[in-house]
């Protein structure tokens, strides 16, 4: 059965890496839905997380894979339960006079922020799971939505787990 995977791969800080680990999901025909890479609190080395569908065993294989690189110290594919996931998103909305107040309501319960107010728009700024993105953006919707852009999910294990780095 094809679900929604988070991986985190640990991988040395050098130029092209991100281009090899993105090219060895290409070539398997898979789309990534959510990439996102950053140095860790060591400057020679960052964190990529990649979200992507597939079965269990598709996933094995990929992570066997990304293990064969050069430049990948280590891969944990995290089951749901075992991480924390958040996405920073950027919404640009329509808002007049009128719906100004609604929209800053809806901001409010989703503990959102409004980071940018023109005069016939504002932007808000929220940082959560995709379930909260997705409600907030369902609400926003008919008040008509101009533009968002997404960051890809960041994720790190609960607890004090194996801290990832060796």
């Amino acid at each position: 059965m094809e679900q929604r995977h988070t991986l985190s791969v640990l991988v040395e800080n050098h130029a092209g890496v991100l281009s090899r680990v993105a090219g060895l999901f290409s070539r398997r025909g898979f789309n990534i839905d959510s990439l996102a890479v950053g140095e860790t609190n060591d400057p020679g080395i960052s964190r990529i997380t990649i979200v992507v569908k597939g079965d269990d065993y598709i996933i094995d294989q990929v992570s066997k894979q990304l293990n064969k690189l050069v430049d990948v110290i280590k891969i944990k594919v995290f089951k749901t339960s075992e991480f924390v996931g958040r996405e920073l998103v950027l919404i640009k909305v329509n808002a007049d006079a009128k719906s100004r107040t609604e929209i800053i309501q809806l901001v409010d319960i989703f503990r959102a922020n409004i980071v940018d107010v023109a005069p016939d728009s504002m932007t808000v700024e929220i940082s959560a799971d995709q379930e909260k993105i997705n409600a907030l953006s369902i609400l926003l919707e008919p008040y008509g939505i101009l533009e968002v852009v997404r960051t890809g999910v960041i994720a790190i294990e609960r607890g004090s787990g194996d801290n990832h780095i060796l």
